[in-house]
């Protein structure tokens, strides 16, 4: 889980298309049957109101129609919504290549929703420099192509720098394991004026997504699948682990703070008032904390994971209306490593980024291996805006800690996590074993009807 609302727009300054002669001028057979250009309809425009990336946007729209004289690309605003998606497929509405997060395409697939892309993406030899885990979220059973990705991220541990040294830490060396954090944010707290150690969600649905992160960072499970259906897996040795330890920073040391039933918005502004020494989140945290709570680059520092044994991760990118015509699809394809799914643009994004005063640069994890991997290193390094050596413990271990996705129905089963969370936090007589216990049986009864 994340706030993409938030962060959608970073991610359109930090990504990018493929070659350009990957987008040349469409073939003879990408023209429709009359003769004519193809047409293709694609959303994830940025609304008016963000008029750069909207522009940016359209820009890339004109060039990439310029390139390919024979494709016209309709842009149109909106994401990925569940609610909506298959009213819009049923009344012919939905785009034919669309915005998916990295929680819809098995359940897409699954209900063949979607277009089997694998045959189209072989003319396309960036397809194949994609991590294999990210190309995997796009898969089905059947090892079949249905989408392509476009950005990614995981969480680790972000930190006050400035805190960390009035507390005698050392700022460039970020507590690397659960029991570090916690004598931490003892000193942390122990500065006094209102100053909280370490902060933690437990409402809107935030307080099961960071159960689940510490849950993977100590090697457990939110959920398995066995036997053919999925099944709660948190009430272990692992869960108690999570809940003890924030159950015992918040009664007995006192390092949490006494506000609790906090939710995303709340640690950012928190960490931007200078008043909050650390946190598990994502790199894109970062520039809101910045942009939207008066914050400043150089203050905030970005470790692994601590124990490092697993950290969620998430993401972004696209697939193709089951109805898409080969035409069609072959005509996304090229949109979509035309810029998104790309190495090469990254530096013409990251230069027009670093000339509007965006932030580039900052650690997220890349979605490609080998040549197209370096090129996009390369063009990062080059047009870097943000103190990267402030980030290097988390770059360090970023390969060394396995990614794991967030589990099926994950909003609704992060809602019953809320309620264990802020129970331990508000209540110094909570009894763990219980909570677990309890919403193993409700997310059990979630996972039902997952296949």
């Amino acid at each position: 889980m994340t706030r993409t609302s938030l962060r959608s727009a970073l991610g359109l300054l930090l990504v990018a298309g493929v070659a350009l002669s990957a987008a040349g001028c469409g073939d003879d057979d990408e023209k429709s049957a009359s003769g004519g250009k193809v047409t293709i309809t694609v959303n994830g425009l940025p609304p008016a109101t963000e008029a750069a990336n909207h522009q940016r946007f359209l820009d890339n729209v004109a060039e990439f129609e310029r390139l390919n004289p024979d494709i016209d690309i309709d842009a149109r605003e909106g994401k990925m919504d569940p609610q909506t998606f298959s009213a819009k497929l049923a009344g012919g509405q939905l785009e034919d290549v669309f915005y998916v997060y990295f929680t819809d395409p098995a359940n897409l697939i699954a209900k063949r929703q979607v277009a089997d892309i694998s045959t189209y993406a072989k003319d396309f030899p960036v397809v194949d420099q994609v991590k294999p885990d990210l190309r995997k979220v796009f898969s089905g059973a059947d090892g079949k192509l249905y989408g392509l990705p476009y950005k990614n991220y995981s969480s680790g541990l972000l930190y006050s720098r400035p805190l960390f040294t009035r507390a005698g830490l050392d700022p460039d060396n970020p507590p690397k394991t659960w029991a570090d954090v916690r004598v931490a944010a003892k000193k942390i707290a122990a500065l006094g004026n209102g100053t909280v150690g370490y902060g933690e969600y437990s409402k809107s649905n935030t307080g099961g997504w960071h159960f689940t992160t510490e849950l993977y960072s100590v090697g457990g499970d939110v959920a398995v699948h066995d036997g053919g259906t999925w099944k709660a897996a948190f009430n272990s040795d692992q869960g108690r682990q999570v809940l003890n330890q924030l159950k015992e920073m918040r009664w007995t040391d006192d390092s949490m703070g006494a506000r609790q039933s906090l939710e995303w918005a709340d640690l950012l502004q928190l960490m931007g008032s200078g008043k909050l020494g650390m946190y598990v989140a994502p790199a894109d945290n970062i520039p809101t904390i910045v942009n939207q709570y008066k914050g400043n680059f150089a203050d905030y520092g970005l470790g692994p994971i601590p124990d490092g044994k697993g950290t969620l991760g998430g993401g972004e990118g696209y697939m193709f209306n089951a109805k898409a015509t080969p035409e069609k699809i072959r005509a996304g394809l090229k949109w979509l490593t035309f810029w998104f799914t790309s190495a090469e643009r990254f530096e013409a994004e990251n230069k027009w980024a670093a000339e509007n005063k965006l932030p580039v640069g900052l650690p997220e994890p890349q979605i490609f291996t080998g040549e197209a991997a370096a090129t996009q290193a390369a063009a990062d390094k080059k047009y870097a805006n943000v103190p990267q050596e402030n980030y290097a413990p988390f770059v360090a271990a970023m390969d060394s800690i396995p990614v794991k996705f967030e589990p099926p129905n994950a909003q609704q089963v992060y809602a019953v996590l809320d309620v264990a969370m802020l129970k331990v936090l508000t209540d110094r007589d909570a009894n763990v074993d219980q909570l677990l216990a309890d919403a193993e049986k409700q997310v059990n009864t979630i996972l039902a009807g997952v296949k």
